[in-house]
């Protein structure tokens, strides 16, 4: 029985691996201690940016928790001053 081929996935991974060959190329010309370098300084770059990421999504949950707590707040205000006007 013949395997049950998804043509995207083929188009998508000889996509990805033409990119891979690329890349392997464009570090290939590179003298090794460059490209390890090179690779370095990419690398250090994603780790800050993925540093900046998780310190803004922390910053967005920090907000939104901020929100709900004065949500609440106000809620308790309100049901205070309905109460104190109904007496």
């Amino acid at each position: 029985m013949a395997e049950d081929r998804d043509p995207i996935r083929d188009v998508a991974e000889a996509v990805l691996g033409g990119l891979r060959q690329i890349e392997d190329c464009s570090y290939a010309i590179m003298p090794k201690n460059i490209a390890h370098s090179v690779a370095g300084v990419k690398k250090a770059l994603l780790g800050a940016l993925t540093n900046a990421l998780r310190w803004e999504m922390d910053w967005i949950d920090d907000r939104v928790a901020g929100g709900d707590k004065l949500r609440e707040e106000w809620r308790e205000k309100a049901r205070q001053r309905t109460s104190q006007a109904a007496q």
